[in-house]
């Protein structure tokens, strides 16, 4: 046993068919969780659920496709989760959607509004549904994938950081309600890493210039990197850790 040991917990990872969420779901796997993979498409979630139970034992996770604009669609994969598992230990919130890249006065409010709903209101309503049997044990935790984009201004994707900042408000007032009942709640704020969801970015020759010569790390994150934060929120090694953001950046916002 160990601080970083999840053995007999059970999670629920959204947007974990690629990019930061699977690379999240399999550490999770790696230290002794099970995991619900999540994401829209249905054949995406199995075939990365099907690479955990192949690499970490069978029954390790299961799939559950889920549109995170739909409550009805949030509402059925945490009782998939709780009926398979019988109880969601780790709620990481991952999924999210930048539909608009520009200045904010360009957006239309369809696209404001989506940002905003994916990214800010789905987590609010996935908390609601997998707090209550985790304040019935006095344990849980809950996890949002933020941004450094939450920490400071954008010319591009304002909207999206505006959602990014309201997530770290979000993990710090619930973490208000829910710490009395043994319930910690977080977030990761990861800066510029190799996925799809960012290819807009890390594919600018510019924005990647700039990177190279001001992170201290001279490069951008990759997935695998951001996945360390969440076992340790989710383990008891972060036991005494709540309502904070922890920065995974390179240390860009330094």
């Amino acid at each position: 046993m160990t601080l970083f040991d999840l053995s007999g917990q059970a999670a629920i990872v959204t947007g974990s068919s690629r990019g930061i969420g699977r690379a999240i779901a399999e550490r999770l796997a790696e230290h002794g969780a099970r995991v619900v993979v999540s994401s829209r498409k249905q054949d995406a979630c199995e075939e990365a659920a099907a690479a955990i139970n192949k690499r970490y034992g069978a029954d390790r996770a299961i799939a559950v496709a889920a549109n995170i604009s739909s409550k009805e669609a949030l509402r059925n994969l945490v009782d998939r989760a709780q009926a398979a598992f019988g109880r969601i230990d780790t709620l990481v919130c991952n999924a999210a959607s930048n539909p608009y890249y520009g200045p904010m006065a360009d957006m239309s409010d369809e696209q404001f509004h989506k940002i905003l709903g994916n990214n800010v209101i789905s987590n609010h309503w996935l908390v609601s549904m997998c707090v209550p049997q985790m304040i019935e044990r006095k344990s849980g935790s809950v996890i949002i994938v933020s941004s450094v984009g939450g920490l400071k201004g954008s010319t591009t994707i304002g909207a999206y950081c505006v959602s990014k900042a309201a997530d770290m408000q979000l993990a710090r007032n619930l973490a208000h309600e829910y710490g009395p009942h043994g319930v910690r709640v977080n977030c990761i704020a990861p800066g510029l890493v190799r996925t799809d969801f960012a290819r807009t970015l890390w594919e600018d020759p510019a924005r990647m210039e700039k990177v190279h010569n001001l992170v201290p790390l001279r490069r951008i994150g990759e997935p695998d990197e951001i996945a360390g934060a969440a076992v340790y929120l989710a383990s008891k090694a972060s036991s005494f850790t709540t309502g904070t953001t922890i920065v995974c950046d390179g240390g860009a916002t330094i």
